[in-house]
């Protein structure tokens, strides 16, 4: 008579079951993601800010609204309004583009936060701080000149900024296409759903709204401190994102 049937698969220690996966480790949580998003949205909205009110009069990020501006300055003349919305739709594009090329797009298997974001946000840091030593340099009151290169460097940096945060493939999250967050936030609602569902996209307006008046608000008092708040959140952002994705790893 055969002896009894013994298994020979391992059976899981309660040490084992409770161990996370470490797939699950890497990168950072969604609610930590949110909140860096959020502060990307404060510094376009800073950003916009600084470039309507203090060069040049057109957005940094707000295409639409640079078009506007471009078929107002041809049925007023205004060339140097032209040139100004003209060349930070270039430049925004530009940025686009280079950030798309750096950042690619989501892939199956993607932590919360890649790799290639923070590289795409580390070059946008380096246009930024071009932007600033130029408006350092001329105690923030650049020639018309230099004004213009100030304002379609910071569009070039946005630019990369928009197409790197669409490596996340989460859809409706950006921090400069924020025309069609409110339009869905809306829609949302309209359709019976409730604050809960459109928390994250309203703290991103709201962020957007604060960078703005936070930006005018220092071009005002203090003009020669705006680009630390620009440089400040972006340097912020960066610096949590590589040391939570490197601990978690």
């Amino acid at each position: 008579m055969s002896g009894p049937v013994t298994s020979t698969s391992p059976v899981p220690s309660p040490a084992s079951e409770d161990r996370p996966d470490p797939a699950a480790r890497r990168g950072m949580s969604t609610g930590l993601r949110q909140w860096l998003v959020v502060a990307l949205a404060v510094l376009s909205g800073a950003t916009d800010a600084i470039g309507l009110v203090a060069l040049g009069g057109a957005f940094t990020s707000v295409m639409t609204g640079n078009l506007v501006i471009m078929g107002v300055s041809a049925s007023t003349t205004d060339g140097a309004l032209a040139i100004a919305s003209g060349g930070a739709i270039v430049a925004f594009c530009i940025g686009v583009y280079v950030g798309a090329r750096i950042a690619g797009s989501a892939r199956p298997g993607d932590p919360v936060w890649p790799r290639a974001v923070t590289v795409g946000l580390l070059v946008e840091l380096v246009l930024l701080t071009g932007y600033g030593i130029g408006w350092w340099v001329t105690g923030g009151e650049p020639g018309s000149v230099l004004t213009q290169v100030l304002l379609f460097t910071m569009a070039g940096a946005l630019g990369i900024q928009s197409s790197t945060v669409q490596r996340f493939g989460v859809n409706g999250l950006s921090t400069t296409y924020l025309t069609g967050t409110l339009t869905t936030v809306v829609m949302k609602l309209a359709g019976g759903r409730g604050l809960r569902e459109v928390q994250g996209s309203l703290q991103i307006l709201l962020g957007l709204v604060v960078g703005a008046a936070a930006g005018a608000g220092l071009i005002e008092v203090a003009p020669v401190l705006a680009p630390v708040l620009q440089i400040g959140c972006l340097a912020l952002v960066i610096a949590v994102a590589v040391v939570v994705t490197r601990r978690r790893r």
